[in-house]
């Protein structure tokens, strides 16, 4: 690992890879493991929000997915996101590099590293379908799952809104200015014209993104996992960890039809939905989103 850890960053390997991972509070306590979405680095679990949490008694773990951040990068080509998502037919078999069955593995890895045998999971966007894939196929791992604005990749829900979809085929950005420049327009578009007070903390977190690694290669190579991986939904039925969904309103990217289908296919799963909410976490909706988590994790 070529770059410098910040204080409180450790490595562990992990499924074959070196993950970078955080924890919040007393290792004594329960765990929780918390995962990020598309393209994001744990810091999108703002150091704020995970003390929060850690102050209710839990154990937070925050960690750098696969190809972002300070964690490994997968060595394979540069992924076309535009050819798969307007040349690929539903049906054809999508080539990745890995999907995201292999990054719910890369989180397990990190809990068997940690000692950690069951946790509870809360993941966000794609770090909700990692999320569920954890609690498919490794059930005995999860004590509670916390999908929030994910969904069960079933081809027939609404799709994002296209302007949205244009931000993520945008050309990369090449230097650290244009990198916190494109963070903070489509942090702005996530949510959703709300939250204005949101923008200096966003681009705060940009600039400390550009520092601890750029990796756009990276988040289009997970783009194309979450494509190839298909749906859940047929799979979503045997999970048997007390689960709820959490989504926002007026979520631009992962439209609210989405939460909703990810709760109806969960059995006794419970749907939060939170007014005014974009694909965000703003500061304004984190008592809420803390005291849910808190409460089905209790």
């Amino acid at each position: 690992m070529s770059q410098s850890l910040d204080p409180g960053e450790r490595i562990a390997p992990a499924n074959g890879l070196e993950i970078c991972y955080q924890t919040f509070g007393e290792d004594t306590n329960p765990p929780l493991l918390l995962i990020m979405g598309l393209g994001a680095q744990m810091i999108l679990w703002d150091d704020e929000f995970c003390e929060q949490l850690a102050a209710r008694g839990y154990r937070v773990i925050r960690f750098d997915n696969r190809d972002v951040g300070k964690s490994s990068k997968i060595d394979a080509p540069p992924a076309d996101l535009a050819t798969a998502l307007f040349q690929h037919r539903p049906g054809e078999t999508l080539g990745a590099p890995y999907l995201l069955r292999d990054m719910a593995a890369d989180a397990i890895g990190l809990l068997d590293f940690l000692r950690i045998g069951r946790a509870h999971i809360v993941g966000a966007s794609m770090g909700g379908m990692i999320a569920q894939e954890l609690a498919i196929h490794w059930p005995e791992r999860v004590r509670t799952l916390t999908s929030i604005m994910s969904s069960t990749s079933d081809p027939t829900l609404p799709p994002p809104d296209p302007e949205i979809l244009g931000h993520f085929l945008a050309p990369p950005p090449r230097t650290a200015e244009e990198f916190v420049e494109a963070n903070v327009r489509i942090g702005r578009a996530f949510r959703n014209g709300g939250f204005p007070e949101e923008e200096a903390r966003a681009r705060e977190r940009a600039v400390r993104m550009a520092a601890r690694g750029m990796s756009p290669e990276g988040g289009a190579r997970q783009a194309i996992a979450v494509m190839a991986s298909g749906s859940r939904k047929a799979s979503l039925p045997r999970i048997k960890a007390p689960t709820l969904v959490i989504h926002g309103a007026d979520d631009p990217l992962v439209p609210l039809a989405a939460g909703e289908d990810t709760a109806r296919s969960i059995p006794g799963a419970r749907l939060v939905v939170i007014e005014h909410m974009g694909h965000a976490l703003p500061m304004a909706v984190w008592p809420r989103v803390i005291e849910e988590i808190a409460d089905i994790a209790k």
